[in-house]
C-alpha cells in the first residue's frame, strides 16, 4: 500500500478566528504556540513601556499602580494605628 503524503499546512491546527459576516472559520494555519494565524494577531503587538507608540507618562503602568497600592496600604495601616492609640 502506498503512503499518503500529508501537506504540513493541512496537518497544522487551523486558526480559530471567525468572519463577522459569514461566521465561517479562517482557513489559515495557526502560528505555533497560538490559536490564531498571523493575519489575526499571532505574535503581533508592541512591547510594553516607554517604547510603545501610545506611551504618555506611565502613571497607569503596572509599576506605578503597584506602588500606589503599597502606599495606600501603608496609609491605611497608619490611620488604623492612630485610631488604636487615640482610643
Amino acid at each position: 500500500m502506498a503512503e499518503v503524503d500529508i501537506n504540513p499546512m493541512q496537518a497544522a491546527p487551523s486558526c480559530t478566528a471567525r468572519s463577522k459576516r459569514s461566521a465561517k472559520r479562517c482557513c489559515n494555519p495557526a502560528v505555533k504556540g497560538w490559536f490564531v494565524c498571523r493575519m489575526h494577531g499571532a505574535g503581533g503587538g508592541h512591547p510594553e513601556g516607554p517604547s510603545h507608540p501610545t506611551w504618555k507618562h506611565g502613571m497607569r503602568s503596572r509599576q506605578a499602580v503597584a506602588l500606589r497600592k503599597q502606599i495606600n496600604a501603608l496609609a491605611r495601616e497608619t490611620r488604623e494605628i492612630e485610631r488604636m492609640i487615640t482610643g
